[in-house]
């Protein structure tokens, strides 16, 4: 999952994107990420519940939902 984006929960914005920084593992209890403006986090994690991944920039502003990668919660409200 190294490099992968991801959208975390957030307070203020509902959603946030970050990217996984290092690699995660089963059983691991934080997923090491870094928000879109840098600040690096340890964002506790459920293993049966990994926060959902984001789709790819291309498909950013996709008319049509069925298209995108994944369709979730963020990537709809992203979108």
């Amino acid at each position: 999952l190294q490099y992968n984006r991801v959208w975390i929960p957030d307070n203020e914005d509902v959603w946030q994107s970050a990217e996984i920084t290092k690699s995660y593992k089963a059983g691991d209890r934080f997923l090491h990420v870094q928000l879109e403006d840098g600040t690096e986090l340890n964002y506790p994690v459920d293993p049966a519940a990994l926060p959902p991944l984001r789709n790819p920039d291309i498909l950013v502003g996709e008319n049509d939902l069925t298209a995108l990668s994944y369709l979730h919660e963020p990537a709809v409200l992203h979108n």
